[in-house]
């Protein structure tokens, strides 16, 4: 075996696994092993703040299919990764932290920067490696990238900052790939005879198709059956939106036309999702989850099967893999529904049609708040803008090639109506973990994996102001993204609540901020302010063509206080006050 140090090995195994690109900000803790990145063709892209290195991991995962990695010092550096390893785990990516620990001679000493690493990221990794000696640097390193693909998920590999020194003979073991299957013969032959014999199937598109590299599989299913899909709640990337089969995305500010297909189905094939309980919460007034249907849930982790909802056949099975064994056992069954596609597409292509049509004709909110405050605005100074127009012009203006990533937030869950995609590995959310500041890391570590793509970020006021310093990251390193900023003076998602449910008591939800397009040109990038609804496409599409000159654009646009559906209106209960000096907070 070759003779190395422990930071040859770790670096020699990051090379192995085809790391070329690392986030994080440079620290004394891996300083020996930093110091061999280049040569060994691995580019250390320095950040703002450590979240938004770990954001930005995840992004790159989400669209390259392989790892992202991040690593930071000691102490304060890793805590600052908790926030996006948690995004990361439910957006399952195979993100690897690299998390440099104190030193093994002062652990439990109360030392400068330290703190025990490993409990902080227990219940939101897959695997946790812990490197307690330096003969294993490359076992231990090897192992975490092997597993973060295994269990589509992040894994942590710690490691004693003492023990990047000294000689050790290693060899660097070589990733392993396992090769997903189908599923059981029994659970895919029960599959296929339940939608031989469904009237009316419907297919869910989830985000393991997107993992699997499943599309096509998946819509050759569909147009076999001439099943209408839905996609998952934000995996708008699932399935081609162009599709005459595309029925839009379910959950919070989904397709009305997809809920009310989906109501109708007799058996739903849930395609690679896990059926997370907020995608598929009541929405729109409806509550759409066919009760009586028969649901057939596919995903390659055991432990989801049937977690959520009811299912009468799980199939643990790669969802690629699946729907291709599916479609073969039915070309050899007798299938009910065949006699009904043309009908079937009739009505999927209503059903789409109408809900286009609300869409266009959907100019602005229209409960009793929104009114109040879009009355109240036109007397101010200024012009504001009504979020769903500024969402469907940007869904116009809107590059094929782009990809795009949303904060948490009022307009940004709105913005799930209007998000189309072509392609895979295209749109990017924190999912159910829902934090704010996630958009435009993200996206910049999507932008570094896919130099050659149009990169858009989504975000409120509020959530900008979390990450809007990676600006910074954009300039410096020569990384070109557009990021949207839709200024409403609120922290608006929250706000709602308090409308509903507190008598417009706010507290904490109003946010007067300075021009963002002034403050992205003082980061060096270009600043445009937006307040006419006819300047929103042309100025997306001149941002997008700056990026092909290498200049990140921050759109500033001015909107309405109006504010859309709650995320979900069971969250919270009306307020009961007993004692005498809160009775009137109720």
């Amino acid at each position: 075996m070759p003779r190395m140090t422990p930071s040859e090995a770790l670096v020699e195994t990051l090379a192995a696994n085809g790391v070329t690109d690392a986030f994080g900000i440079m620290g004394s803790a891996f300083m020996d092993a930093m110091d061999i990145f280049a040569p060994a063709g691995i580019r250390l892209i320095p950040v703002v703040h450590e979240q938004g290195a770990g954001h930005m991991a995840d992004g790159y995962s989400r669209v390259s299919g392989r790892h992202g990695v991040c690593i930071a010092q000691n102490g304060p550096g890793i805590t600052n990764f908790v926030t996006a390893i948690a995004a990361a785990y439910w957006a399952h990516s195979p993100v690897v932290c690299i998390t440099p620990e104190t030193g093994s001679m002062s652990q439990g000493l109360g030392g400068f920067q330290e703190a025990q690493q490993l409990p902080f990221f227990e219940t939101i990794t897959k695997y946790q490696g812990h490197v307690a000696n330096p003969a294993r640097m490359a076992e231990i390193t090897a192992r975490c990238f092997d597993r973060a693909m295994l269990e589509n998920g992040p894994t942590q590999l710690n490691i004693p900052r003492d023990f990047f020194y000294g000689d050790i003979d290693v060899e660097i073991p070589q990733p392993i790939r396992i090769e997903r299957g189908a599923g059981g013969e029994q659970s895919l032959q029960e599959a296929a005879e339940l939608l031989a014999n469904a009237k009316n199937p419907v297919i869910i598109s989830g985000g393991g198709v997107v993992m699997s590299d499943a599309v096509e599989e998946c819509k050759a299913l569909a147009e076999f059956l001439g099943a209408p899909v839905v996609n998952s709640y934000l995996h708008n990337d699932s399935f081609p939106a162009s599709h005459p089969l595309w029925c839009g995305p379910l959950g919070y500010q989904g397709s009305k036309a997809g809920m009310k297909l989906i109501s109708r189905a007799d058996v739903v094939l849930a395609l690679g999702t896990r059926l997370g309980p907020f995608g598929t919460l009541p929405q729109h007034g409806m509550d759409y989850w066919p009760k009586d249907a028969k649901i057939i849930q596919v995903d390659c982790d055991a432990k989801m099967l049937g977690l959520v909802k009811k299912i009468s056949v799980g199939v643990c099975g790669d969802a690629k893999a699946a729907a291709v064994s599916m479609l073969k056992r039915l070309e050899e069954l007798d299938v009910h529904c065949l006699e009904t596609k043309g009908a079937r597409g009739s009505e999927i292509a209503a059903e789409k049609a109408a809900w286009e049509q609300e869409l266009d004709e959907w100019i602005h909110e229209k409960d009793d708040y929104s009114l109040d405050m879009i009355a109240e605005q036109a007397e101010e100074e200024g012009s504001f803008l009504h979020p769903r127009q500024v969402l469907r012009e940007l869904e116009k203006a809107m590059p094929e090639d782009a990809m795009v990533s949303t904060d948490i937030g009022n307009i940004n869950s709105v913005a799930n109506s209007y998000l189309r995609f072509e392609r895979p590995r295209s749109f990017f959310a924190a999912m159910s973990f829902g934090n704010c500041g996630y958009a435009l890391p993200t996206i910049i570590g999507a932008k570094v994996a896919a130099p050659e793509r149009t990169a858009i970020s989504y975000a409120g006021d509020g959530a900008w102001g979390m990450s809007m310093m990676e600006i910074m990251t954009c300039v410096r390193e020569q990384i070109p993204v557009t990021s949207i900023v839709f200024h409403n003076r609120q922290w608006g998602a929250e706000k709602k609540n308090q409308v509903d449910f507190y008598n417009r008591r706010f507290v904490a939800g109003d946010l007067e901020n300075p021009s963002f397009a002034e403050i992205a040109r003082g980061m060096g990038a270009e600043g445009v302010v937006v307040d006419r609804l006819e300047d929103v496409g042309p100025a997306l599409k001149a941002a997008c063509a700056a990026q092909k000159e290498g200049k990140t654009t921050v759109i500033e646009i001015l909107c309405t206080r109006e504010l859309g559906d709650p995320f979900r209106r069971d969250a919270l209960s009306k307020p009961v006050r007993h004692l005498e000096k809160y009775k009137d907070y109720c």
